[in-house]
Formats: C-alpha cells, structure tokens, sequence
C-alpha cells in the first residue's frame, strides 16, 4: 500500500471500526498568549489500529509531546476528541501507559517498589504475592533480576529507563505511549533498551505510539511512521508504511533492501 493510500484511509476513516485503538479527529490544541491564541496542532486526524506499533517523527516544536500528552490525558485537549476502543477519554487512565524520556520514579523506592505502585492500582483485587509476582516478571524482562531490591536512586539512567519499561507494560494498558524513551541515553544502552521494548512488545501486542527524532528507531520499530508538518497548526503531512516482517532483527532490517529507500524519504521530508 503506498504512502498516499494510507494517508487518504487516514483521514477519510477507512479503517474498520472493530479494528481500530486509538482514533483522534480534528484535535486541535491551542495555547492563549498575551499576543494571542498560539495553535500548535489543528485538524489532527489519526486512527490507529489495535496490536499496531506507530512512531511518530517531525522537528523540534511541531506539537509531538502535546499530541502524545493529550492522548495520556495529561494534557487538556482545545478541539476534537480522541477515543480508546470508541470511548472518548476524559483523563489520565490505566488504559493508557506512558514512558517518558526521562523514568521519573520514586529515588527512595526500590525497582519492585516503584514498579507496585502501578501494579497495586490497576489490580487492587490480586493478593500480595500475585502483585509481587506481576512486578518482578516484567522487571526480569527487562534484565533487573538482580535489582529488585536496590532503590532507584542507586540505579544507572539506563537502568532507571529498564524500570520504566517494565512498570509500562505491567499495569496491561491497551495503548502504550512513548514520548522519547531514549533520548538520553548513549548509543549502546539505546540500541540494548530498543531490542528489549521490541521483545516485549512482540510477546504482548500492545497498540504502541512512540515519539523519536531517531529516523533509524523509526523505521527499525514501526509498522508506520507518522510524519509530522511543522508548526505552528501543525497536523499529519505524511505516513510511510514499513514493510519488514515480524518480529525483525536490526541486521535484518540495515540488510533489507527498503531500508535505505524508507530512511531517504523521512530524511526528505524532515529536510523540507
């Protein structure tokens, strides 16, 4: 299917009903200033089907952490309305989980502590243990085994990201958000944490939407990549389907002959 089709179907809301997750129409943010209305996002339309892995991409400003903010119910939403499985969301909600750049945890709590406190909202019905043990797979998961018990404060920044992952994936949201989880990091801790979301991620199939300025995370992560127009009134100027099968190696995908073809037409697009 090439990039106009999917971009047509977008907009004209061509996706079967039963299939889609997260479905934004018309969202429109805008900020008042003493000069006036400042419009970072308008007429935003984005359907995104279920067990569907999206990046998103565009420059610095363009409205991408708002829009991402906006879908975690963090932020308020000035026109449109984005739905999760047809219900318009109202808020922040466990159907929605959220990795930021930077973990943002408990520095005096323990990893298991830290990954609990989702745990214990989202089950308040699971014994003790059955919570424990929640925790402590996902934390396995993303190679903490050893760090249960050491507070986060005494935790790398890469292994302080490890946790974030796993409290994400163990509160068993619908859609998880991505909002540059690794920014921060260098590049081989980079590459360690995005073989380990993959993983994951291909195991639990969770509608996932990332933000990167990484055109290289893009492609390697992504069934599509949204491409985002600069702001102000920023909006989607352009999706590219990525074609490499599931679940994918990164020598694979460098290997595959696409590869380049994907990244000239993001670099494009970003360059105009």
């Amino acid at each position: 299917m090439n990039t106009k089709t999917i971009l047509q179907e977008t907009e004209n809301g061509l996706f079967p009903p039963s299939k889609v997750m997260l479905d934004i129409r018309d969202l429109k943010k805008v900020y008042p200033t003493s000069k006036g209305d400042y419009i970072v996002l308008e007429n935003l339309n984005l359907k995104i089907m279920k067990e569907e892995f999206v990046t998103i991409i565009g420059h610095s400003g363009c409205g991408k952490t708002t829009m991402l903010s906006m879908i975690a119910g963090l932020n308020p939403i000035s026109g449109g309305n984005i739905a999760v499985l047809g219900k318009h969301i109202k808020g922040p909600g466990p159907d929605r989980g959220v990795i930021f750049q930077s973990p943002s945890l408990m520095p005096w709590m323990t990893s298991l502590q830290n990954v609990l406190l989702g745990v214990k909202k989202v089950f308040p019905h699971a014994t003790k243990s059955q919570r424990k043990d929640i925790a402590k797979y996902y934390l396995q998961k993303v190679g903490l085994e050893d760090s249960f018990y050491k507070k986060a404060s005494e935790l790398s920044q890469g292994m302080q990201q490890r946790v974030g992952i796993a409290r994400a994936f163990a509160i068993k949201p619908k859609v998880l958000l991505l909002d540059e989880p690794f920014g921060m990091l260098d590049s081989l801790t980079r590459g360690e944490l995005q073989d380990i979301l993959i993983e994951i991620w291909n195991k639990e199939k969770i509608t996932a939407v990332m933000i990167t300025h990484d055109v290289d995370e893009a492609i390697f992560l992504a069934d599509r990549v949204i491409m985002m127009t600069s702001g102000p009134k920023a909006k989607i100027g352009d999706i590219l389907d990525i074609g490499f099968e599931r679940p994918r190696t990164r020598k694979s995908v460098l290997e595959h002959n696409d590869y380049y073809t994907y990244r000239k037409h993001l670099i494009d697009f970003l360059e105009h």
